[in-house]
């Protein structure tokens, strides 16, 4: 079975954190996430977010510490999702991957349908 590396952002704005949610037409579509990705050859789970934040939602970011991991398992692959706080310098978004952001408050985690690799993430953080 696969086992993909995954990075996510924690980016918190007045005690709420941002979830991005997937394009209906990708895997696991209509699914909120924190963002981010796939970490590629060659590169560090902080570069990965990175890239993966001015690519998905073209942000500048400062990658801060790491918040926790989680492995998850889909029935076709394995999730390890490594979570990192992070700070970021404007408030303009431009989504690309994703086709809604939604500033998530403690109170309504369970009102979304999010995706279960986050969920222990979130849960531990809220």
């Amino acid at each position: 079975m696969e086992k993909i590396k995954v990075t996510a952002a924690v980016i918190i704005n007045k005690h709420k954190i941002l979830l991005a949610r997937r394009r209906k037409d990708d895997h696991q579509g209509g699914k909120w996430e924190l963002p981010g990705g796939k970490i590629e050859k060659g590169e560090t789970s902080k570069q990965c977010l990175k890239r993966e934040l001015h690519e998905e939602l073209g942000i500048d970011a400062k990658i801060g510490k790491l918040l926790g991991k989680n492995v998850h398992q889909y029935h076709d692959k394995t999730i390890e999702l490594i979570a990192y706080q992070v700070n970021f310098y404007k408030n303009n978004f431009t989504l690309k991957a994703h086709d809604e952001i939604y500033w998530l408050e403690r109170n309504h985690l369970k009102t979304l349908d999010i995706a279960a690799a986050d969920l222990p993430i979130l849960e531990k953080l809220l």
